[in-house]
């Protein structure tokens, strides 16, 4: 059975930060809320936990996973990025975007897409995440909770609209954590995602901000 955590979306408390992200550290996987939608994840460096983030969302080993890093300085930590993808994700982030990159060789094999070494970060806009991140010191893995097909879909298959707390009931056996921030994070607020690993941005996914993310990539 999961620990519930209710944070305050804002001013998330640093004592329950602090006691998560021992777990996380400990293995545990958790559902939480984003600046889209609520995502099921864990420490990047934690293979035992990605692999049952894997398991929960029924990925296989060839579809890459998303995770979050809390500033465009450890993305360049994690991933090649070109003067011109520089430029792009100074403008956006934070905010509801992934990014994919040419992976380094700090990204563990399990959350790349194996044939084009590639993998999708995000700088959340979000209080929580970040709160997280900046404790934790990794990045955490990142796959919506909402979906059921998996996020690299250019048209995701959607699940049902359902409240948070039908989702916490769906999820709080499969999952060590859970933490509420008061808020509804529906189905149909996915990110947008701009592939960088080329010679030109591409919009590979019209999520929210799109409008924005076209300005700046074209």
């Amino acid at each position: 059975m999961a620990t519930f955590y209710n944070l305050h979306p804002d001013n998330p408390q640093t004592r329950s930060i602090e006691q998560i992200v021992n777990q996380l550290r400990s293995g545990a996987v958790m559902l939480y809320p984003s600046d889209t939608v609520y995502a099921i994840g864990c420490d990047l460096n934690v293979k035992s936990a990605v692999e049952r983030v894997r398991q929960i969302k029924q990925l296989s080993n060839d579809k890459p996973l998303t995770f979050l890093c809390p500033s465009l300085s450890q993305v360049a930590t994690y991933a090649v990025v070109s003067d011109g993808a520089y430029r792009i994700m100074k403008h956006l982030i934070p905010g509801p975007y992934t990014f994919l990159l040419p992976a380094t060789k700090l990204v563990p094999r399990l959350v790349l897409n194996p044939k084009r070494k590639t993998t999708g970060i995000r700088v959340p806009d979000n209080q929580v995440c970040l709160a997280l991140l900046q404790a934790l010191e990794n990045p955490i893995i990142s796959t919506a909770a909402h979906l059921t097909a998996a996020e690299d879909e250019i048209t995701p298959v959607l699940d049902i609209n359902i409240s948070r707390f039908e989702l916490f009931d769906r999820l709080e056996k499969l999952v060590d954590v859970i933490i509420d921030d008061g808020s509804e994070k529906t189905s149909d607020r996915v990110s947008t995602i701009i592939d960088l690993t080329g010679d030109a941005p591409i919009i590979a996914r019209r999520g929210l901000g799109w409008e924005q993310a076209v300005v700046w990539a074209s």
